[in-house]
């Protein structure tokens, strides 16, 4: 147990959230898709921005890209100087299992085996990391940190759904939409 991977930990996990659904939940996740392009990264950073404006929410926004690689980041002034580093933890931690972190925040918050995931090294179980899913495939994620959980997973959500709008993949599918 002590050598588990994150490959061999994404895995395991899966199995613990899909439950007795298994294999089939896991295939109905999105694929990763090709890295996301700055001008796409910089959509979704605004739409997180004005949420956090408009709340006069202080945090720490992180992107990166499929490979979990960050992209843009940025820290509101007064924000606490530990929020850019779990920004970019949620980010990564939405990008390496495809659903937001706050699916492995309720794994080890139920305990049990569930606790075991902590000892993953590189991932960040925590409310506010969201997959960025752009024509049906994950791009990149989103990380916020520096507020309440619930904010900050209000502000990743409408980071992530900023892409919505340009997908021309049909809803819930991940298939094109027919013309």
């Amino acid at each position: 147990m002590k050598n588990l991977t994150p490959v061999a930990g994404a895995i395991a996990l899966g199995l613990l959230i899909a439950g007795p659904a298994s294999a089939q939940a896991q295939t109905d996740l999105p694929l990763y898709g090709a890295p996301i392009i700055l001008e796409d990264a910089r959509t979704v950073m605004n739409e997180a921005e004005e949420v956090a404006r408009e709340n006069k929410w202080p945090v720490a926004i992180a992107i990166v890209d499929a490979g979990g690689h960050l992209v843009l980041a940025a820290r509101h002034d007064n924000t606490q100087l530990s929020a850019m580093d779990l920004a970019i933890g949620k980010a990564r931690t939405a990008i390496m299992f495809k659903r937001p972190s706050k699916a492995l925040d309720d794994v080890v918050a139920a305990g049990g085996g569930g606790m075991r995931f902590l000892a993953l090294p590189g991932i960040t179980p925590l409310e506010g990391g969201f997959p960025i899913v752009q024509d049906g495939k994950i791009v990149g994620a989103i990380g916020v940190a520096g507020s309440l959980a619930s904010q900050n997973s209000k502000i990743g959500q409408a980071g992530a759904e900023a892409l919505k709008a340009t997908d021309t993949t049909a809803p819930d599918s991940g298939k094109p939409a027919e013309k």
